[in-house]
């Protein structure tokens, strides 16, 4: 008896659901930084993944903003003192006057114990340990979020499971060795540096670059060593896990959240290396809460978003700074959403203000009412505001902010201020300068057009890039040459050191020979000389 229609339907059905299950992975994602920026973009990666029918686990020390009912969430939380010391760690790092990225690497380097004692405390976990200990559970990929923690490399290598790294910067000397991407330190300038786009840098900035670049090898250097001890003192014991040195040469690629065709500067990549800028971006972007919307849609004049990132809580703040851009902004025609957690104190009240615990900023800078974007000048804020074509204010606060804000600034989409020094004439003047002069929305405009323009979104980019290393079983075949080998061969330091020894033996050949002959000259001339 031949099959009904209806019964051909429910096979057809079937079969897509076992061919679609088939293709499904098991995916792990190792998000525990505890800044709530590095998260998003970490998160907004791995749900792509979800998205698309695989089955991802996340272990994560912060509750993530960005979820999907395909991520199962393993929380591993800071304690109230980690959340104490936390926010003393960052009011320090907020009121300090230096803005130097070396400094910043000290303070990193020095003083963020909390952070490497969290991320060390998550690998020890039985929830985490129970995830390689019960051998029923198989991964097919694992992503690690970096943020200095290349000693959780090890869990891949208990699960057996290729791993990526998902990074929140652009390629920097701190991640691509692990690749083996080129430094390039005669015209790619590092994350320390603002250079014009496409412009060559002069002899005092590739001299900074070369001091910057020595200066991130010793600190990769030391945050590698300290890594290592905490690998060993975990997983050192184990026979069948290899050398630290070893597994850092597992990786099977590094997804980068910058776009450097727009972005800049431009630079060789190797295969490996995989730019997915503006990831956390979404392609429609979500309904604003109803307070939000009706204030936008309100504003007659446009509005302006000042939120200050997820690190700096508005408490932090010095209440003069505070007090000078309340003063500035409660005088302006503009509609303003101010972010700022503790609604029982605020600023003061002024009708053009509407201030909110939360702010859905990727769809605030979406809306056609808003103007202009006061921002830190974290790395995704700045993309977010890119993306959608808006000016900047900076007011860059520590990090990677006070650079991003000079690149922003050379790229003519806005101005930047100190905030530790901030008047309340020259914020005014800023203001008022980005606002009215259209060169800043018309250079923005123009990089966003340019910025959306690629073969691949960086949705389908993380997709296709994903399942490759799946589909290739860690896709050993894109690596580097240059991942396996060592310092001296790597810099052809010891081609350098044989082509100096021939050079110095044929000079030494050379004087000898002419010593030789003038010795021989000499010596007839003598003879010449006693025999007249």
């Amino acid at each position: 008896m031949a099959p009904n229609p209806s019964q051909i339907l429910l096979l057809a059905l079937a079969g897509a659901v076992l061919i679609s299950g088939s293709q499904s992975a098991n995916i792990l994602g190792i998000f525990t930084s505890i800044s709530p920026s590095h998260v998003i973009i970490q998160m907004s990666m791995i749900k792509v993944l979800a998205e698309n029918g695989h089955n991802v686990t996340v272990i994560t020390t912060l509750k993530p903003v960005v979820n999907h009912p395909n991520i199962t969430v393993i929380q591993i939380p800071l304690t109230p003192e980690e959340d104490k010391q936390l926010t003393q760690m960052i009011t320090g790092m907020t009121n300090q006057e230096s803005k130097n990225m070396f400094y910043t690497m000290y303070q990193i380097a020095t003083q963020m114990t909390l952070v490497f004692d969290k991320m060390e405390s998550v690998i020890i976990d039985q929830r985490v340990k129970d995830l390689y200990e019960n051998h029923d559970n198989r991964f097919d990929l694992v992503f690690l979020g970096f943020f200095m923690n290349n000693f959780q490399l090890g869990l891949a290598q208990k699960l057996k499971a290729p791993v990526v790294i998902a990074a929140s910067m652009a390629p920097s000397e701190i991640l691509n060795y692990l690749v083996g991407n080129p430094a390039e330190l005669s015209y790619v300038p590092t994350f320390q540096i603002a250079v014009e786009k496409n412009q060559a840098m002069t002899f005092g900035q590739r001299l900074k670059n070369y001091i910057a670049s020595v200066g991130s090898f010793l600190f990769v250097t030391y945050i590698g060593h300290r890594n290592g001890k905490i690998y060993s003192s975990h997983f050192g014991n184990d026979p069948t896990m290899p050398s630290y040195t070893e597994l850092e040469k597992n990786v099977s690629l590094v997804f980068f959240a910058s776009h450097g065709i727009s972005e800049g500067p431009i630079r060789p990549n190797v295969p490996a290396a995989i730019e997915v800028g503006g990831i956390q971006i979404k392609d429609k972007p979500d309904s604003l809460p109803q307070n939000l919307a009706k204030f936008l849609n309100e504003a007659k004049h446009g509005s302006i978003l000042l939120s200050l990132g997820s690190n700096v809580k508005s408490s932090l703040l010095k209440p003069e700074i505070v007090q000078k851009i309340f003063s500035v902004l409660s005088k302006l025609k503009q509609n303003v959403i101010w972010k700022w957690e503790d609604l029982e104190n605020t600023p003061g009240k002024s009708a053009n203000i509407l201030y909110s615990k939360w702010v859905p900023q990727d769809d605030i800078l979406a809306h056609p009412k808003l103007k202009l974007f006061i921002t830190h000048a974290g790395k995704g804020g700045i993309t977010e505001a890119q993306y959608h074509g808006k000016p900047m204010l900076a007011l860059p606060v520590f990090g990677d902010q006070p650079a991003n804000a000079d690149s922003m600034v050379k790229a003519g989409f806005g101005v930047s201020l100190d905030l530790l020094t901030l008047e309340e004439e020259s914020f005014k003047e800023s203001l008022l300068e980005v606002l009215e002069n259209p060169k800043y929305a018309q250079a923005v405009g123009t990089f966003s057009s340019l910025y959306r323009d690629r073969p691949l979104s960086a949705r389908e980019s993380v997709l296709y890039w994903s399942e490759y290393v799946i589909r290739h079983r860690g896709a050993p075949h894109l690596q580097s040459p240059l991942v396996h080998m060592g310092f001296v061969a790597v810099y052809n330091l010891d081609v350098y050191l044989l082509s100096a020894s021939i050079l110095l033996i044929s000079l030494l050949l050379l004087k000898f020979s002419i010593k030789f002959v003038y010795r021989k000259i000499n010596a007839k001339k003598s003879q010449k000389i006693k025999k007249q």
